[in-house]
């Protein structure tokens, strides 16, 4: 009797670390190369990407923007890509984005670094805090320009759900072509 308690505890136990080792192998961030559809770029995203394409207004530059993203856990990492009538206007419409942005969170800009090194000609760096539907929000995003061809990679979503490891992740291996 007392043999068979032990053997069903062990098979219990058994049981509890396959699942264990299971649930590690199924990564919740699936991290896979994705490419700009228009405006190329390669970045790696944790999920598969979604892509849609609107119009926006940068303080009077009306451009067709391409935003790529995949969201886990409620972080959204994506990226943003346009291209402008020439190259005389990324300044202006790197800081637009850089305010929307902010606006967007009801946010105020907070000391940080991104990671990785800016892959364009110009390049601006946002870090902010705000909150969206009630909740505190972290914003990371680099924005940056080469020739007339404009981006923003960003990161948003629950501060304590960005994890710096996957930020560093997606910001380095965003390459824009």
């Amino acid at each position: 009797m007392i043999m068979r308690q032990v053997s069903s505890a062990f098979s219990l136990a058994l049981l509890f670390l396959l699942a264990c080792v299971l649930t590690a192998c199924s990564p919740k961030y699936n991290w896979r190369e994705a490419h700009g559809e228009k405006i190329q770029f390669t970045v790696l995203l944790p999920a598969k990407p979604a892509s849609f394409t609107r119009q926006i207004d940068l303080d009077g530059l009306p451009v067709s923007m391409t935003m790529t993203a995949a969201e886990i856990d409620g972080v959204t990492f994506a990226v943003g890509a346009a291209e402008l009538a020439n190259a005389a206007q990324t300044a202006k419409a790197l800081e637009a984005m850089r305010t929307a942005l902010i606006n967007n969170i009801d946010g105020a800009p907070t000391p940080a670094a991104i990671p990785g090194k800016p892959g364009g000609d110009r390049s601006l760096d946002v870090v902010a805090a705000g909150v969206a539907r009630g909740q505190p929000i972290r914003l990371m995003a680099r924005l940056l320009a080469r020739d007339k061809r404009i981006y923003q990679v960003l990161i948003v979503g629950p501060e304590k759900s960005i994890d710096a490891e996957h930020a560093e992740t997606f910001f380095t291996s965003f390459a824009p072509s």
